[in-house]
């Protein structure tokens, strides 16, 4: 994509939704932080799930290292990887009273250097708490990088290298908000579905997925022309013909 066309891009997606945001829920950016951990190889629907009755009781890193492990563990076991993650959300929450005077560092470094926290994990704290400009890549927006021809690369590093270089203003605080909503809603991994992709135009992806109905209709017509097929050369199933055996009478042996 050139420049008018990513500058396209993004206004259309900020047209459809002016104000994207994580689907993940929290109230504060230390419940951000614990839900953006948890939320590594699991959905978001899924953490939001656990998270809810947790983050009634625990809005502190203090209260959530008085909860201790066991009882985080027990409330998080729906979640894939809970014995790890629970072990990494104490160690930060004491991180951050030891070190940050309880509160969440706003520089990508200190983040970093807590348990748990990559790259990923930092970035979407840094937009979604802070406000920052940063391209948190996650499957989705590699993905939808790469297919649409937006931000082509091979690594999550090599993506969000291309969307800082190329995402213009006024779009950069909201773009990985709407990248993620559009993989994970419409341009899905196994069938991407164009026919209703407010920038089906300006993507490089092909063929095309088209609508619903009319994959309804061109399968239909390939069933009905293969049944024509066999009924005009007089060819249908038919049984396999048993093959003959291959064993030889032996030679009587004379004592």
């Amino acid at each position: 994509m050139n420049r008018e066309q990513i500058f396209e891009f993004f206004r259309r997606f900020a047209e459809a939704n002016p104000s994207p945001t994580t689907e993940l829920e929290s109230s504060n950016p230390y419940q951000l932080l614990v839900a953006v951990v948890l939320s590594a190889q699991a959905t978001d629907a899924s953490v939001n799930i656990a998270t809810r009755p947790l983050f009634e009781r625990i809005k502190t890193p203090r209260q959530m290292v008085d909860f201790g492990e066991e009882a985080l563990r027990d409330a998080i076991k729906t979640i894939g990887l809970f014995n790890t993650k629970a072990k990494n959300v104490i160690l930060l929450s004491q991180a951050l009273i030891d070190n940050h005077g309880g509160k969440v560092p706003r520089t990508r470094e200190q983040l970093q250097e807590l348990p748990g926290v990559g790259r990923k994990t930092a970035n979407v704290v840094l937009n979604t708490a802070f406000g920052e400009e940063t391209f948190a890549v996650d499957t989705h927006v590699f993905r939808v990088g790469n297919r649409t021809g937006l931000a082509p690369g091979k690594t999550v590093d090599e993506v969000e290298a291309k969307l800082e270089k190329m995402v213009p203003q006024p779009f950069r605080r909201d773009a990985h908000h709407w990248l993620i909503l559009q993989g994970r809603y419409t341009c899905k991994a196994r069938l991407p579905e164009c026919w209703r992709c407010p920038v089906a135009d300006l993507c490089r992806y092909a063929p095309k997925t088209p609508p619903p109905e009319e994959r309804a209709k061109s399968s239909a017509a390939r069933s009905a022309s293969r049944a024509s097929s066999r009924a005009r050369t007089g060819r249908g199933p038919t049984a396999s013909k048993p093959k003959a055996s291959r064993s030889r009478a032996r030679p009587s042996r004379r004592p």
